[in-house]
């Protein structure tokens, strides 16, 4: 008895064995798993910017604010080309009149003003001459009406001299230096025709367009689309009436490839409007749109530097054949780009303003 007294706590004291060390680990291990996320503040880390982004990524512009304002720029630009068509007229290509185009070289030295000189004594009526590329640049580029030679053969006994030939031997005469690198002629017959197919063109593609975003979207974004597509090619054909450039098929292209492009831009801001009205569907829908409007507007203005750029080296080292296709596209990149943002995303909320969608 007394020897379990005293002597007895020394043996009970293993407290190891009192402690289950192992039971209470897990315990201590989850507590931390289950509170990880309240420990990591991802949320305040600073965003690495990327490479070369024009555009911060917390932008939050209210471009509908603004709406007003554009399409009263819009509709002013578009006036302003239509009374100039009205008063000046298209300056159209032969390939839309008719007519005959002579490209002549010369190694010696003359001006445009010699040439015309050298040609009105020659009797040749009505042309028009241009200097291709810069100053001491010896190419010429000669534009006359179409003439009908059939009945100036039967007026003559001798086989009738062409046009293209007529003007290569009076310049000769002037110049013997002179060659003829290029002859092109269209019958005015042609040049209805293409006219037609011009204006078919066009209509074809802005048809084929609306059907495609409406089938894509909806009816008020197909709308809004085409929309933007008639507006970016009214200020275009407007910019080249104001200039007088030529409007050939070469430029009728440039046309063609801009609606296509600014319907590039305006499915991406659509897209990006479907995916944030998934997402929040309660929220107004012109909030909605700014944001979708600033989540691409680094893309949108990337996409239309790069091609700028391209456009730019076109225009100013291209040389004067695609002088006018290269203005055509400065003019519709920018136009492009402005109503992909302040035209097309406007006119599709003004359109839900006026026909809201349902509730089922």
């Amino acid at each position: 008895m007394t020897g379990q007294g005293p002597g007895a706590n020394r043996p009970v004291t293993p407290a190891p064995a009192q402690a289950p060390a192992p039971l209470e680990t897990p315990a201590a291990v989850t507590a931390p798993a289950s509170a990880a996320p309240a420990l990591a503040p991802v949320a305040h880390l600073p965003r690495r910017r990327r490479f070369f982004q024009l555009i911060p990524n917390d932008l939050a512009f209210d471009y509908l604010r603004w709406r007003w304002y554009a399409i009263g720029a819009s509709w002013t630009l578009i006036v302003l080309g239509l009374a100039m068509w009205w008063v000046r007229g298209m300056n159209y290509g032969i390939d839309f009149t008719g007519g005959t185009l002579v490209q002549v070289q010369l190694t010696e030295a003359a001006d445009i003003g010699k040439l015309r000189d050298v040609l009105s004594k020659g009797g040749i009526e009505s042309f028009s001459l241009q200097a291709l590329g810069e100053a001491g640049h010896q190419d010429f580029l000669i534009t006359l009406g179409h003439v009908d030679e059939t009945r100036q053969a039967k007026s003559g006994a001798a086989p009738a001299e062409s046009v293209p030939q007529k003007v290569e031997r009076i310049l000769k005469d002037r110049f013997p230096s002179l060659s003829v690198r290029r002859v092109e002629t269209v019958g005015p017959k042609v040049g209805e025709e293409l006219k037609g197919v011009a204006v078919k063109a066009v209509l074809s593609s802005l048809g084929a367009i609306l059907v495609y975003i409406w089938i894509r979207f909806q009816w008020r974004y197909s709308i809004g689309a085409v929309v933007a597509t008639i507006h970016d090619v009214l200020i275009v054909l407007g910019a080249i009436v104001v200039t007088q450039s030529e409007m050939t098929l070469t430029v009728l292209a440039a046309v063609l490839t801009i609606a296509g492009y600014s319907v590039n831009d305006t499915v991406v801001v659509f897209d990006r409007i479907r995916e944030n009205q998934r997402r929040n569907p309660k929220k107004d829908l012109a909030q909605v749109m700014n944001e979708a409007i600033n989540q691409t507007l680094s893309r949108t203005l990337l996409t239309s530097l790069m091609t700028m750029i391209v456009v730019l080296v076109m225009f100013f080292f291209g040389g004067q054949i695609i002088h006018d296709f290269a203005f055509s596209m400065i003019v519709g990149v920018i136009i492009g780009t402005y109503s992909s943002i302040f035209v097309a995303s406007p006119v599709v909320h003004m359109l839900y303003q006026r026909f809201p969608v349902l509730a089922k």
